[in-house]
């Protein structure tokens, strides 16, 4: 999936609120497609730095070989689609401040237009949003 933000993104990789949440409505709308074993579906959401949305949701494998993160989903579609870079990254599934795991860290931090990406989880729709860095999250990530 692939929208365009309401507005673009301004400078240090900041984004709207409008930009939020049309993320996390992507987000909300690719978890609906996520195809679980166990009890987490989770949506994911990047944004680029020209304002474009992709989207994707986890694809767990039944003997558990290859998952395939939301987060990594989303971030594959943006690159099948010729984006390189995101400055912010929103997750949704019904867990309490839901992080990446440190795989999918390194796939964002690999793609971020600095440590200071978004990286925004919802819960619920239309819940608390939490945002935190990429920065945040991974502290001792090299630069």
């Amino acid at each position: 999936m692939n929208m365009a933000c309401e507005q673009k993104t301004t400078a240090h990789g900041r984004v709207t609120e409008q930009q939020i949440a049309g993320m996390l409505k992507a987000a909300w709308e690719a978890r609906e497609n996520a195809y679980v074993i166990g009890p987490t579906k989770v949506g994911c959401a990047v944004c680029t730095p020209k304002g474009e949305i992709y989207a994707g949701c986890n694809v767990e494998h039944r003997y558990r070989c290859h998952d395939v993160h939301a987060e990594v989903n989303a971030l594959t579609s943006m690159v099948s689609a010729g984006a390189r870079s995101v400055v912010a990254v929103a997750i949704a599934a019904e867990r309490e401040r839901f992080t990446p795991c440190g795989g999918c860290m390194d796939w964002i931090m690999q793609f971020a237009v600095d440590d200071q990406c978004v990286i925004i989880s919802q819960s619920q729709p239309d819940g608390p949003v939490h945002q935190f860095t990429a920065r945040d999250l991974m502290p001792y990530y090299p630069k």
